[in-house]
Order: structure tokens, then C-alpha cells, then sequence
């Protein structure tokens, strides 16, 4: 398995790190990783939200320091593809 994209969302907030986060994962393949620093405290609500949304798999979340979290997130199909039904190579 290849290594997670790091992103550092320190000090930006809600929507930023989701924003990112969302960028990041539609350039990966299915099951591919992102790790995410934040420090927004919306992000604990807005992750899971968008993950949940988005067909993504919230893998972890762990506080790393004092209003730091740590995000793990693998890429799903992103709903329209899940909606269809189809596989990503058919699409």
C-alpha cells in the first residue's frame, strides 16, 4: 500500500480542511489514504459529516496534542459512482 497524503490543516477553518480533504481523496484511487492535521475543533463534526456523505471510510481520529487532531480517511466511492451502482473502471 502506498503511503497517505499528508495534508496540514492547522489553523484553517471549517470548510477549509474539509474542502482539502475532499481534493485530496478524488485524486486517489479507491482505498487510497489521506492524513489530516487540524486544529478547527468543527473539523470533529465536519469529517465524520462528509465522510458519511461521501461514501468515504473514516479510518481514525486521534487527538495528537492539546486542539490537534489527527484524521485517517480512505477513499470510497464517491456517491454519484455508489448511487450508479457501477464499479469505477466501468464509469
Amino acid at each position: 500500500m502506498t503511503r497517505p497524503i499528508d495534508i496540514d490543516a492547522r489553523g484553517m477553518l471549517c470548510p477549509l480542511p474539509v474542502l482539502r480533504l475532499r481534493k485530496a481523496l478524488l485524486s486517489l484511487p479507491v482505498g487510497g489514504q489521506v492524513r489530516m492535521i487540524v486544529t478547527d475543533t468543527m473539523a470533529l463534526v465536519d469529517v465524520p459529516h462528509f465522510c458519511s456523505d461521501a461514501g468515504h471510510a473514516l479510518i481514525s481520529v486521534t487527538e495528537i496534542a492539546d486542539r490537534q487532531h489527527e484524521f485517517v480517511v480512505a477513499r470510497g466511492l464517491s456517491a454519484p459512482l455508489a448511487a450508479s451502482g457501477l464499479p469505477p473502471e466501468d464509469i
